[in-house]
Parts: C-alpha cells; structure tokens; sequence
C-alpha cells in the first residue's frame, strides 16, 4: 500500500493506529526507511566506499550513455526544418496574390505546429532555426493582421516574432520584424516611432533588400510629418541600400522589397512632399517594374494606381485620376485590404479642388466610398465569428 502512495509505511499511520499499535512493532517504525523519491527518479548512487571501484565507473558510464540517448534525440530533423522554411516561403509569396482570410489561417497553422516543436525536444542548433521559422511566421501574421485593420493584434504578433528573432540570433530576421512592425506603427499614426523602428532595423548587418524597405519605410513615415529634406534624403539611402545589396533575400515574397516596390513608396512620398510630377514618374516606372516581375502584388500595384490618380488630381485631371483608379476599383472586396483603403479614402478627402462639381469628380468620390464599404478589414469587423479555411 505504502508503494502505490509513494511513501512510508509510517505516513500511513494516524495518531489512533500508533496508540493501538503493540509496543515491538511500534519500535521497528522508529527506524525509517529511506525517504522514496519522485517517480523515475534514479536510484541512489552508492557511495564509491560501497562499492567496488570498476563498478562504480562503469555505472557512470552507464549513466552519461542513457544521457547521451536522450540528448542525441530529436523531434525534428534536417528535412523537417527545410520543408517547414519552405512552406514559410510559399506562404510570404502566395499573399501577394491570394484572398488573404484563407492564408491567414494557414499561416496561423503553420505557425500552431512550429510552436509545438519547440516545446520538444531537438539539437539546440535545430531549435535556433525552428525559432527563426517562427519568427518568420509571427512577422507575416503581424503584416496580415495589420492588412486587415487589426494593428493592435499586429502589434502583439510583432512583439513576438521580435522575441523569436532575438532567440534566433537571426540578424535578416531582425531587419524584417522591425520593418513589420515600423509598417504597423505608420498605419496606427505613430510616425516617430514607425521612423525608430526603420531606422534600428538598418543597425543590423543583412544582405538582401530589407535595408531597402527600411529606407523607404522612413522616408514614408518623415513624409506624413511634414518634413521634405529628412524625406528625400531617407529615398536616396534606399537607392544606396539597393546598389549595396549582396544575395537575395531569404525568404522572399512580402519579405522582400522588389524595386517596383520601392518605386511605389518613392511616389507616394513625392506626393506628400508637393512633387506631383516625380510622383507620376515613379508611378509609371513602378508599373513598368511590375509588369516584368513574375509575380504582381495586387495590393502594391492597387496602391500604385492611387499615386498615379493622385498625381492627375494634382495636376487638375479628375478624367486622369478616374482612369487611373479604375483597376483598383475593379478588385475583388476580399483584395481591398487596409493601406489600399485608407489611401483611397485620403484621395477621396482631397477630390474636388477647384472642380468638386464636376461629373467626373462626383463619380470619383461615390466610387470610392462604395469601395471602402465592401473591403476586407469591414468585412472582417462584421464577421459573427473566427475565419474558417
């Protein structure tokens, strides 16, 4: 009974049964027994006095061959590791092009599985690389979230994949999430920490084109402040960052900045610093880029577009601006996500000056209220429950 309770015979006792108990039995209980220890613990090693000498180095060398057969297991392997990095990649580029609800809650999926292995067990340089996956996932759930209007959970899944990368040690991993997170605080409004952000993710040594993004994230955010000169010298950094580029970029997709991008954060950037015409320059060359990428990021092209249709307004061309906008007033709600939203409610705002009666001004601004109505982040705020696959 004692054993099954993992005890003494004498725990089992109370006060009564001791009272009861015959004075010769009663003594034998004053000598205790060894005190039982955990299950699976090892038994106690005897002391070397106990025991012979040859014994008691082979028994420790019994006990550090059981250790290594624990140590030398592992719960992922090398193959493992590489289809879960590739798995990452194909989802970074599949939300360039695909609805981003059902991508969502694969990449959250992806996400669930990686972080139970790293409650396992593994080879600690096994576990470097699942944290870095990780981080990877986190920073990409960050971006959606953000996408679809959600900055506060944004915020949260940043602040974790910054853990993952410091974890990690991973320096490409750390430009990233802060350019994710310098993305989110833009969106919230917080320029000055969205510029702290760009401006720490540049204070690490990478060799693809987060450098690139980063610039261009400054500059955008300096914009948005008023302030030209920090502005323009943020955009020609961006090209340097470009010409100092060594390899390509390690996961690729929303975790990269192609120069159609950057051409699009060069307009949109022009446009808020009173450079109309350099703005419509580098909307046109962006659209070029974009046309020979093999992949076309339809929320970088849509926002593209708006430049371009922001330029014309700019110019005085409400006809302009309306056939500009008219493939982003084409996409599908579940592709009208939150920068894309919120930059055609800015233009929307500003149509009208001096030709607000014009048909094709008041065309304009009805097409682009209908089209922030039926969005994705609305459609998201409206939903009775969680997304589904």
């Amino acid at each position: 009974m004692s054993d099954a309770f993992i005890c003494g015979v004498e725990d089992l006792l109370d006060l009564e049964d001791r009272r009861a108990l015959p004075k010769q039995d009663l003594r034998l209980l004053t000598v205790r027994a060894p005190t039982v220890g955990p299950p699976n613990s090892p038994a106690p090693v005897a002391e070397p006095q106990e025991r012979a000498g040859t014994d008691l180095v082979r028994l420790a060398a019994d006990e550090s061959a059981t250790w290594a057969q624990w140590a030398e297991a592992s719960n992922v392997g090398d193959i493992a590791l590489e289809q879960l990095m590739a798995e990452t990649r194909s989802l970074a580029s599949d939300y360039l092009t695909s609805d981003p609800f059902p991508l969502f809650v694969r990449t959250r999926a992806l996400r669930d599985r990686v972080f139970a292995l790293l409650e396992g067990h593994q080879y600690p340089r096994q576990s470097v690389d699942l944290y870095a996956v990780a981080g990877y996932l986190c920073g990409l759930l960050a971006w959606m979230s953000s996408d679809l209007g959600q900055l506060r959970n944004a915020d949260t899944q940043g602040r974790t994949a910054w853990l993952c990368a410091e974890l990690a040690g991973h320096n490409e991993l750390r430009a990233w999430v802060l350019s994710t997170r310098s993305k989110v605080a833009f969106w919230d409004g917080r320029h000055r920490e969205a510029i702290n952000f760009a401006r720490h993710g540049t204070t690490y040594t990478t060799k693809g084109s987060v450098s690139v993004l980063l610039a261009c994230q400054e500059a955008d955010a300096w914009s948005e402040l008023g302030a030209r000169d920090e502005a323009l010298t943020a955009l020609a950094h961006a090209q340097d960052a470009r010409a100092a580029m060594t390899a390509e970029d390690e996961i690729g997709g929303i975790f990269a900045c192609q120069p159609a991008r950057q051409e699009n954060y060069a307009a949109a950037v022009q446009l808020r610093v009173g450079r109309a015409a350099d703005a419509l320059r580098s909307a046109d060359n962006a659209l070029a880029l974009l046309s020979v990428q093999p992949v076309r990021a339809y929320g970088t092209e849509a926002q593209i577009y708006i430049s371009q249709a922001a330029a014309h307004l700019a110019s005085g061309e409400a006809e302009g601006a309306l056939d500009a906008l008219a493939p982003v007033l084409a996409l599908p709600p579940d592709h009208r996500l939150e920068p894309v939203t919120r930059r055609l409610s800015g233009l929307g705002v500003n149509v009208g000056h001096p030709y607000a009666n014009s048909s094709a001004t008041i065309g304009l601004r009805q097409a682009v209220e209908e089209f922030c109505v039926d969005s994705a982040p609305r459609h998201l705020a409206l939903s009775p429950g969680e997304v589904s696959a």
